[in-house]
Order: structure tokens, then sequence, then C-alpha cells
């Protein structure tokens, strides 16, 4: 296992000029988005505006910090905060963000559909991850998970072909499945 800070990070301008992303990992390591078949970052949303589209992409996003933001879709609208659970959409969707107050800072996973699929499931303190998950997010506050302390947006990855299910902290998290399709 290993610990992944945003600090330790180094961050990149979005595809459309809107915000900054970390990337936590990807697969194959090292792969552009025309290459990979998943990866997981961080995003600060700091204006209103569209997000990229990412044609043949599954997306969850999942708001970490911040006052929120509503996703408008066109043929209606969601709004996220702290609280709320991972919002699935295809990534070749039309999306505009608006913000609530300020900038907020969430956690992404997507996968290329077809080739891997993912789920992001919101688990409480105590709560075992389920099987195939490959890392755990801090949520609200910090968290104690086998062995090491993780701070909001703080990352806890699996050793490439072992898993993170079974596992609990103590407090609320993001346990991300991911698995390869055939």
């Amino acid at each position: 296992m290993r610990l992944i800070r945003r600090s330790d990070l180094t961050p990149a301008p979005w595809k459309n000029g809107g915000g900054l992303t970390w990337e936590l990992a990807a697969f194959p390591e090292g792969a552009g988005f025309p290459d990979m078949l998943w990866r997981m970052s961080l995003a600060e949303v700091a204006s209103d505006g569209p997000f990229s589209a990412f044609p043949g992409i599954d997306r969850t996003l999942t708001v970490l910090a911040g006052r929120g933001m509503r996703l408008d879709f066109g043929g209606g609208s969601v709004d996220l905060s702290e609280d709320s659970g991972p919002l699935s959409f295809p990534g070749e969707a039309p999306v505009t963000a608006r913000l609530g107050a300020g900038s907020i800072l969430d956690f992404n996973v997507m996968t290329r559909r077809g080739r891997a699929a993912h789920a992001v499931i919101a688990v409480s303190a105590g709560v075992p991850a389920p099987p195939d998950t490959r890392a755990l997010i801090a949520r609200q506050k910090p968290v104690a998970v086998a062995g090491f302390a993780l701070a909001p947006g703080e990352a806890l990855m699996s050793d490439p072909g072992r898993d993170l299910g079974g596992t609990a902290g103590d407090g609320p998290m993001l346990a991300i499945c991911l698995r390869m399709t055939p």
C-alpha cells in the first residue's frame, strides 16, 4: 500500500483551461488520455464553465471540499456538495458547472468504456471496503486506515495485483473499485 498526498503531486491545467487536476494514478502508468484504461484524479474547479468532453469514457465525480456546485446536463441538473454521494455520467455528455460559492475540490474516476469499469462507493466509519477496492480516499475529515493517517482528499492505493477489500477506517471514505472487462 502507498499513501498519495496532493502536496506530493504536480498540478496540470485542464484540457479546457477551467481548473487544475492532480493525477493520483492511471493505468497503464504514465498513459495519456488516448491510451489510458483508467484514471483517478483530484480537480480544483475554480470557475463556472463547461466540462471537457471525453468520448468513450465513463466518469464518476464526488465533491470533497467547498460549497458545492450544480452540474447542468442540458436536460436537467444535479446539485453536488461534500455530503452528496458520487455521481456517474458518460464522458461525452455535455456538462456545465456552476459553483455555489467559491472553488471546490472533487475526486474523479474515469474508465475506458468496454475495456475497464469502476464503482465509487461511499463507506462510513468502520464499514469494510468491498472487494476489488483499489483505492480509499478520505472525505470530510482525517481518517486512520490500515496504519495510515489520511487527510481529506488523500488516497491509499493498493499494491499492483492486490486490493483493499475488507479494509475499514475510522471516518468516511470513498472506496474505488476497478476491474478490467473482457
